[in-house]
């Protein structure tokens, strides 16, 4: 009997032992699982922190980039007035007084009416570029008037058909401004030097209180996707460059000789 009581005995403690070390071994493997969890969840918010800070400096340089070009431009077009177009002015007064005069000749009229011609018209030429690189009225009247007169422009040149509907976004900043109409000016340029576009639809909606959506499709000559994004020229890497500034996702769609079709909309 005190056998069999010590043999029950030994079998509880071996029962407890193995209890005690199963116990252990789940809560040891519950704690390995809990620490790789946690550590693999650390390791994952230092990449997210590292990838937030990679994107926070490229965007840093690209307004860096951009705010550099728009000086340049700006000078660029002050030189146009100041310079240039002043000594064109002088130019255009001189030989209109020159033909004023009766002494000259008929052949050396005729010279002075061809020399005026040219300087007139490179006259508006340098107007129109300065204008182009730094248009008053954006500042003056804001983003509607401004892209209005723009399409205006290429409907009087007979260049480009453009239906449009646009919105003033007035919650954007004078830069964010300027960003928006950049893109609107490269893609009309884009679409009649590349795509031979001869109509345009162009819409600037607003999208609640501090959202908007820009559409710009056209009938040109359309381009294979991927291969442009793969191989991207100056005027698509800049409005890639100006919608991450403005926090904008931008999607393309297009076909060869079915036109294209440009989104640029604010994130969520």
């Amino acid at each position: 009997m005190e056998k069999q009581f010590l043999f029950i005995q030994d079998q509880n403690s071996i029962i407890a032992a193995l209890a005690y070390g199963i116990i252990f071994l789940v809560l040891l493997t519950t704690g390995l699982l809990l620490f790789f969890h946690y550590s693999r969840r650390k390791i994952i918010q230092k990449e997210l922190e590292k990838a937030a800070l990679k994107l926070e400096h490229q965007k840093t340089i690209l307004q860096a980039t951009i705010a550099t070009q728009e000086e340049e431009r700006k000078r660029i077009a002050q030189d146009l007035h100041d310079a240039i177009s002043a000594r064109l002015n002088v130019v255009s007064l001189t030989t209109n007084l020159l033909l004023d005069d009766d002494t000259i000749n008929e052949e050396q009229k005729v010279s002075l009416e061809h020399i005026l011609g040219v300087t007139t018209t490179t006259l508006e030429s340098s107007r129109k570029i300065a204008h182009d690189l730094l248009p008053p009225i954006l500042d003056k009247f804001g983003l509607k008037v401004a892209l209005e007169e723009l399409f205006d422009d290429f409907i009087k040149s007979q260049q480009l058909q453009i239906k449009h509907d646009i919105d003033e976004l007035e919650f954007l900043s004078k830069t964010n401004n300027l960003h928006v109409f950049r893109i609107a000016q490269e893609l009309i340029n884009n679409a009649v030097r590349h795509g031979d576009a001869s109509r345009m639809n162009i819409q600037l909606k607003k999208e609640g209180e501090n959202r908007f959506i820009f559409t710009c499709k056209d009938n040109g000559n359309g381009f294979d996707v991927k291969k442009v994004r793969k191989q991207s020229g100056i005027g698509l890497q800049n409005i890639n460059s100006r919608a991450a500034i403005l926090e904008c996702d931008l999607h393309i769609e297009s076909e060869i000789d079915k036109g294209s079709l440009f989104t640029i909309q604010s994130k969520k």
